[in-house]
């Protein structure tokens, strides 16, 4: 059954989220430079198909649907500008013995992809993004990831957010 959306342009960013963690795999595997990546990904010569089930035992390639080019390459770039913090924070995280370096590749793009996300773009509810992530985890993976990536996500949203509105009630108090 294919999802429903209340609107095309939230459609349009779901769909530049699942390019975002696809980008990001592809240039942590063969260290293409980023731009060269967004390109391809905004011209459609990369990830602009995805596998379906057709039945039990058909699968077939089907086009997915036009992105938020923009809101992707944003999302691209802003990961990549940052990676080294993201990393270095979500390590901070993870479960006592566990390390970025043994997640599975696409795990940790998508993982980089939500924090940015959940850092950065303060105008969208936590919670909206956190659902759009755990809903690419079940895309890629079975029941685990997607849990873990859960409470992963939803304990940097509880961090961060909480810390900026702090920082903006005690402006507005200082006014």
């Amino acid at each position: 059954m294919a999802k429903k959306y209340i609107s095309e342009k939230i459609r349009m960013k779901t769909e530049a989220r699942l390019a975002a963690v696809q980008a990001t795999y592809v240039i942590a595997v063969t260290e293409n430079p980023v731009e060269e990546v967004i390109k391809d990904f905004v011209d459609g010569k990369v990830g602009r198909y995805v596998i379906a089930e057709k039945s039990m035992d058909k699968e077939e390639m089907v086009p997915v649907h036009e992105m938020d080019s923009a809101y992707f390459a944003d999302l691209v770039k802003g990961v990549h500008a940052r990676k080294e913090d993201i990393e270095k924070s979500l390590n901070s995280y993870l479960a006592k013995g566990w390390t970025l370096e043994r997640m599975d590749e696409t795990l940790r793009a998508l993982l980089l992809c939500a924090i940015y996300e959940i850092t950065t773009t303060l105008d969208i509810d936590a919670k909206v993004i956190i659902k759009e992530y755990v809903d690419l985890a079940y895309a890629f993976f079975t029941k685990q990831e997607p849990k873990m990536v859960n409470a992963l996500l939803d304990q940097v949203a509880h961090a961060v957010r909480d810390d900026v509105n702090k920082d903006a009630e005690a402006k507005d108090a200082s006014v």
